[in-house]
């Protein structure tokens, strides 16, 4: 390993002035925004001159509108992104709505184990207007949030059928460019999955909108920050949902086995949980065919015992149907009515799993299976445990245990400990997909992922968070002891994301939908009314327990914005410090060294650009590999990138420096578990249909068409002078000056350098680079990889010391490094040391 720093100094930058086409857009940075005719004299190689220093035959062609050679996929195929989504038959929607009852209704399912036992322990029964209140008030938040807000508007707003936090981040950040890291290009729009509806120029408001949010720096952190925050509340619902679901199911136990205090309820819910926590490497898929009929027959149950209890006690309790009787429970109990908000609160808790669970199903199946299973068999329950707290109002403690027949006990607890423990399995599951997403996008750091399933790629296994879940689930169950003390905790991560999809699914109804103001407005100002009152009832409990998901939130969230702090920190830092394209013009085709045959894959962060480490390896070798191949790892805004679309090739400098870069782009859902020798493979065979089909786009381009004399600059031209069926892609240099240097050697040089008119299965420069690039494969691939240190520059102030120095260190010390992600023979990989100042 050498050990090397960044030279701020010494290596000349290429200048680059506004350069804009006639029609006044902008030219990409990297694209060559002329063609010159080749020369005789310089080898076949074109060259620019200034005006009097010889004259330069050039050709101004128009040329057909067709996908710039820079910006062509390699393994790009006809009608490829023509990806159509076939409509599900009415049985296979039926088959997902029964499958979503094991995986997504877990959570919600069990809320009838504690939620009136909780809301009691606030108000004391004293009159049915406090047991009818109280069953009006969590039917009304059952219809109103997972019913009319989730069902019928928010699982709309999903990102190609994904759905959580970030998937509603990412379908904001491709309309507008509110994304911290600056590493978008123009080719990511031709994604298949990227392509969206625009907002249209007629509707002022969406175009402000976007305006608004792609200039303030101010409201692109706001946003992430938001975002980071509903995602760190997901998190602490993956500490919270274990704990309180399988204590709640083995509470039941209590008062039918004589001696069984609640030593012996912590101690079993701790010895549950530990078996829960292990079984998790082995993956959902090998038990989660028994998930589905499972809580089938936990919900048939739920809605059964109802039936019983409201024929059998109080089938007066239809009255809760009224919304007065919430009026008159708050005047009754005022403050305890308000304090009780927070155990009516826990009826909804999992409703955002049937957004963030989007991507395994469908929505209607989602709909089906709420509307016609769920929600009436929650009504039921709640409404015949209302019934039996008519006649029996001192019962309220162990309300769902003593409502059950005393016949079905044992059944029933042993269905309650099952789906209890699903409800965990579906929670845990989603905290680690809310991890993988925050590294994809770059809030989280690396960890190892075992995917645990071949056939479903959103079954992973995080190891670190499994085993910090677990012992962070121990210590709840151990501190608290009590199922009303976690539940005061857990009301407050679950309403905390609800307000920040609120929020954000405003912002898409605004920018995205373009829906009307009034309509868009009604939105939040009916169910975020609603949600904030519930934050509040529920923040009032900071001091009983609920300063425990604050406590986990606001850990996960220091560790998500440090990350990306850093990160995009990191990444401007390697942007300023990039290497000059005159800087290896001067070196020449051979960089300085000696090239030998191989491959060399750099792995870098740019996408455009010589990263700075490319000096620090020449420097530090005593030769180079004859093909260089600067690999950028990218993720895109987008849940999954087809593999025909995953790689974007350009060429670097001019043929013979054999120079390349090629980004591999993924979506936020994919999985990167290649084999390296198959990505190798599969990087070759891309690589050389880039070069034919670069050669047989350059072919296409010469034109017989006369070739005139231009001892001036390049004139501006109209857009208007070309023909309809063409475009004459000539951009204003007015404000250029060039010096004599070979241009032909900036990144945009596939342009630059048309080889030959000839057509490309004859074409003998392709075929001398067809043959190198086999005579390097042969000779092997070496990784070539940066092992960087990041620091804050002296002048920097002493809070971005402290965050770079010592946490963001810190947490790249103990990530996963990238040569352990390639999954490479250490013989293949070369690392050298780097200091990035930033």
């Amino acid at each position: 390993m050498w050990e090397g720093e960044i030279e701020e100094a010494g290596s000349a930058r290429l200048s680059r002035s506004e350069t804009r086409w006639v029609d006044g857009s902008e030219v990409d940075s990297e694209s060559p925004p002329w063609s010159l005719q080749e020369d005789e004299s310089w080898g076949g190689v074109a060259a620019f001159q200034l005006p009097g220093e010889g004259s330069l035959r050039r050709r101004l062609a128009k040329k057909p509108r067709r996908v710039d050679s820079l910006d062509v996929e390699a393994m790009g195929i006809a009608d490829s992104h023509k990806h159509r989504q076939k409509d599900l038959s009415l049985w296979s929607t039926l088959a997902l709505a029964f499958q979503t009852l094991g995986v997504v209704y877990g959570d919600m399912g069990t809320s009838p184990l504690y939620v009136f036992s909780d809301v009691f322990s606030k108000v004391p029964i004293k009159s049915e207007i406090d047991v009818l209140g109280a069953l009006s008030l969590v039917l009304y938040t059952i219809a109103l949030i997972p019913f009319m807000k989730y069902v019928f508007v928010v699982l709309k707003a999903n990102d190609n059928g994904e759905g959580g936090t970030f998937a509603l981040y990412s379908l904001i950040c491709r309309y507008a460019k509110v994304s911290l890291l600056p590493n978008r290009q123009r080719a990511d729009e031709d994604i298949s999955s990227f392509r969206l509806k625009l907002p249209t120029p007629e509707l002022e408001r969406a175009l402000n909108i976007k305006e608004c949010l792609e200039r303030s720096s101010f409201a692109k952190n706001l946003l992430l920050l938001f975002v980071l925050m509903g995602t760190s509340m997901i998190m602490g619902d993956g500490i919270l949902t274990p704990s309180l679901s399988v204590m709640s199911a083995v509470s039941g136990l209590q008062g039918e086995i004589p001696g069984f205090n609640t030593d012996a309820v912590v101690l079993v819910s701790i010895i549950i949980l530990v078996l829960l926590f292990s079984i998790q490497r082995f993956g959902t898929g090998k038990v989660g065919v028994l998930f589905a009929p499972i809580l089938a027959l936990w919900f048939f149950s739920l809605g059964s015992i109802g039936i019983y209890n409201l024929l059998k006690y109080d089938v007066s309790v239809l009255r809760a149907l009224n919304p007065a009787y919430i009026y008159f429970f708050f005047q009754r109990n005022t403050v305890e009515a308000w304090s009780a908000l927070g155990g009516c609160v826990l009826c909804i808790t999992g409703a955002e799993a049937m957004f963030a669970d989007l991507g395994h199903f469908s929505v209607k199946s989602i709909q089906i299976a709420f509307t016609f299973v769920v929600f009436p068999c929650l009504l039921l329950a709640y409404m015949g445990q209302a019934a039996y707290l008519m006649k029996q109002p001192s019962s309220a403690e162990r309300i769902f245990y003593d409502s059950v027949p005393e016949a079905f006990f044992w059944p029933i607890f042993v269905i309650a400990t099952l789906a209890a423990m699903i409800a965990s399995q579906a929670m845990i599951s989603a905290t680690f997909s809310c991890v993988k997403q925050a590294m994809a996008l770059g809030c989280f750091p690396r960890m190892k992922v075992i995917h645990t399933s071949k056939r479903s790629m959103g079954q992973i296994y995080i190891p670190v968070i499994n085993w910090f879940l677990m012992i962070m689930c121990i210590v709840v169950v151990a501190t608290f002891r009590s199922t009303t003390d976690i539940a005061n905790a857990y009301g407050i991560a679950e309403v905390g994301v609800m307000v920040v999809s609120t929020t954000l699914v405003t912002l898409v109804m605004l920018l995205i939908w373009q829906t009307n103001l009034f309509l868009a407005l009604c939105f939040p100002a009916i169910f975020g009314a609603v949600e904030l009152i519930y934050l509040s009832a529920v923040l009032s409990k900071i001091m009983e327990g609920g300063w425990l998901p604050l406590a986990f939130a606001a850990c996960f969230l220091c560790v998500m914005y440090t990350w990306n702090y850093g990160s995009v920190l990191k990444y401007q830092s390697e942007i300023r410090e990039k290497i000059s394209m005159d800087f290896v013009a001067e070196l020449g085709s051979t960089l300085g060294t000696v090239r030998v045959p191989g491959i060399g894959l750099l792995y870098n962060e740019l996408v455009q650009g010589i990263p700075s480490i490319f000096g620090q390896f020449l420097l530090a070798l005593p030769a180079i590999h004859s093909t260089i191949v600067f690999v950028c790892i990218k993720y895109v805004p987008v849940p999954v990138v087809p593999l025909e679309e995953r790689f974007l090739f350009r060429r670097v400098c001019q043929k013979d420096y054999h120079m390349f870069r090629c980004v591999a782009r993924y979506g936020y859902k994919d999985v990167r578990k290649e084999d390296h020798q198959a990505f190798e493979q599969l990087l070759v065979e891309s690589l050389e249909q880039f070069l034919k089909r670069e050669a047989r786009e350059l072919a296409l381009e010469m034109s017989p068409a006369d070739i005139e004399p231009d001892d001036e600059s390049v004139m501006s031209w109209d857009s208007g002078a070309a023909d309809g069926a063409g475009e004459l892609q000539v951009p204003l240099l007015s404000d250029q000056k060039l010096g004599n240097n070979r241009f032909s050697c900036s990144e945009g040089g596939v342009s630059v350098l048309p080889c030959s008119a000839m057509p490309s299965d004859d074409d003998p420069s392709l075929e001398y680079e067809l043959s190198a690039l086999r005579e390097a494969t042969e000779s092997g691939f070496t990784y070539l990889l940066a092992q960087g240190d990041v620091r804050a520059r002296k002048d920097s102030w002493f809070m971005k010391k402290l965050i770079i120095n010592y946490f963001y260190a810190f947490l790249r010390r103990n990530c996963r490094a990238g040569a352990a992600n390639l999954m490479v023979p250490h013989m293949n990989i070369m690392q050298v040391g780097i200091t990035y100042m930033v």
